[in-house]
């Protein structure tokens, strides 16, 4: 499946009553809440002592790819081309791959 064919997906799920602008606020609210979600159980694993429950953080993974397909779409995008975009960005970034050199003395703003 592709990142726009799952956008097409979700968004069949997506509040039929909201408006851009409304669509555009859920969507980054829930990156942060579902973002939020994610770090409570890698969290919880690392300083309390519970067992990483990797299929409750997939599952969050999962609320994070919604509220992004949902970002995108109150702006236009599909997620094949926030990928693509952010791809050639990296690779532009790092062409030979991370380095820790650039990535501490980077010179864009991005």
């Amino acid at each position: 499946m592709t990142g726009s064919e799952y956008q097409a997906l979700a968004m069949k799920t997506l509040n039929p009553a909201l408006n851009q602008k409304e669509i555009l606020i859920n969507g980054v609210m829930g990156l942060c809440g579902e973002a939020g979600e994610a770090i409570d159980i890698v969290k919880k694993h690392l300083a309390q002592g519970h067992t990483l429950d990797t299929e409750h953080l997939a599952g969050e993974l999962g609320d994070v790819a919604w509220y992004l397909a949902e970002t995108a779409t109150a702006i236009g995008y599909d997620l094949d081309d926030i990928f693509r975009l952010n791809i050639e960005k990296l690779q532009k970034r790092y062409p030979d791959g991370f380095q820790t050199e650039k990535s501490v003395h980077r010179i864009d703003a991005e």
